[in-house]
């Protein structure tokens, strides 16, 4: 088998959400959450054997609901949170006549409600390193994840997604519900949270929500970047206050964010438009580069680690694409040379090529999916491999292709 060929896995169930577990560095690891109506959702460990080109995986149940959200704690490998679905059916007592003296009393549902909640979940200790493999046999019974504590949503309604700190120590999380993000503190246990300062608000005309956000990893992680409709706002987290605005970001809904990790005042969108767009917030009235290869909603964007030219985006259109951008990247003339290892001509030539940018370009088109790709996301252990999830629960891992992996290193 070729080394850049596809590993394909199919989850029985559709799924939505993905995450890289962020706190493991040695092993190539990643969690996909399902969601059903019928059956138990689960929550899918997959490890990657990058040697022998092997999916091995094992299955934990949520018994929550179904999972639009996943995320894995940056310090702490046995904890995530999820974002699901849970039905509530508000009951009304009645009562029954059978004669002048007696009475059975019955409770019948009204009409019921689903709110999106937020929790924080441990995997079983023997889970938290992928150690221990769940074999194909249906005798054999999943584990479930414990609880550690809710992130109340009955004051800040229905929770869109969970943003941990990136740098922290798995103590400070972020959730979007409705029109609130709220700063959160998880106590030593992790089996409590307490709201950390007042939540910020959006304030307008309108029902307004938000949609997704990411916490930017500058700035000594005060900053938070948030999208609602069709606006990209910026947060002071020490004040809650408003710091920027990107109005009329996309034509239509922006679907995710993503800060380049290397140029603090960088940003990407993408959106219901199919646009990707990047941005300096330093100046929010143009972008300073947009893509249109899309060809349906974009649904996810990711910049790559450690090399920030290097760019994924996932789509309705069942496509996930590689993009190389390095003319905004952190390094847009390339790597440097040593000069002492130039001749007269040779130095000379260098010169006049390093005063222009690199072009960007298309690196891969990944067409592996038959639905649409909701979610992409880069491996925390290695910087050149990804996996990207559809909802007919097909996870596809790819690598950055070898030439451009050593152009950029060598």
């Amino acid at each position: 088998m070729e080394d850049d060929a596809p590993v394909i896995y199919g989850l029985e169930f559709q799924a939505r959400a993905l995450t890289a577990q962020t706190a493991e560095t040695d092993a190539i690891r990643f969690l996909v959450g399902t969601q059903s109506l019928k059956f138990e959702n689960q929550i899918h460990i997959i490890d990657f054997d990058d040697e022998n080109n092997i999916i091995n995986k094992n299955v934990l149940l949520h018994h929550a609901g179904e999972i639009w959200d996943i995320s894995a704690s940056p310090a702490d490998k046995g904890v995530l949170t999820t974002c699901y679905n849970k039905s509530e059916c508000p009951r009304v007592l009645a009562s029954i006549s059978l004669s002048d003296n007696f009475y059975i009393f019955d409770f019948i549902s009204s009409e019921s409600r689903v709110l999106t909640c937020a929790s924080v979940w441990r995997m079983p200790p023997e889970w938290e390193s992928g150690s221990h493999e769940s074999p194909d046999d249906s005798s054999n019974s999943p584990q479930t994840l414990e609880l550690l504590c809710h992130l109340d949503n009955m004051a800040h309604g229905n929770v869109a997604c969970v943003l941990w700190e990136p740098m922290g120590n798995g103590k400070r999380l972020i959730s979007l519900a409705d029109n609130h993000a709220v700063l959160w503190d998880l106590q030593e246990s992790s089996t409590k949270a307490t709201v950390r300062y007042s939540s910020a608000t959006l304030e307008g005309k309108g029902q307004l929500k938000f949609t997704s956000g990411k916490w930017s990893p500058h700035h000594n992680c005060t900053q938070l970047a948030t999208a609602n409709d069709t606006v990209i706002r910026g947060w002071d987290l020490r004040s809650m206050s408003q710091i920027y605005c990107i109005e009329n970001a996309h034509g239509q809904l922006v679907r995710d964010l993503d800060f380049n990790p290397n140029k603090q005042y960088y940003l990407a969108s993408c959106g219901d438009d199919c646009k990707v767009k990047f941005w300096d917030v330093r100046n929010v009235n143009e972008p300073v580069k947009s893509l249109e290869e899309h060809s349906h909603w974009v649904w996810s964007v990711r910049y790559n680690h450690s090399h920030d030219q290097l760019l994924l985006t996932a789509s309705s259109d069942s496509r996930v694409i590689l993009s190389n951008m390095v003319s905004i990247s952190s390094e847009p003339f390339g790597h440097l040379v040593d000069d002492d290892d130039l001749s007269d001509a040779e130095e000379g030539h260098q010169e006049e090529k390093s005063k222009e940018p690199l072009q960007d370009s298309i690196i891969a088109t990944y067409e592996e999916h038959e639905d649409s790709v909701y979610a992409v996301e880069w491996s925390s252990a290695d910087p050149w491999l990804f996996s990207s999830l559809s909802y007919d629960g097909r996870l596809v891992i790819n690598r950055v292709p070898r030439a451009l992996k050593y152009r950029i290193l060598l």
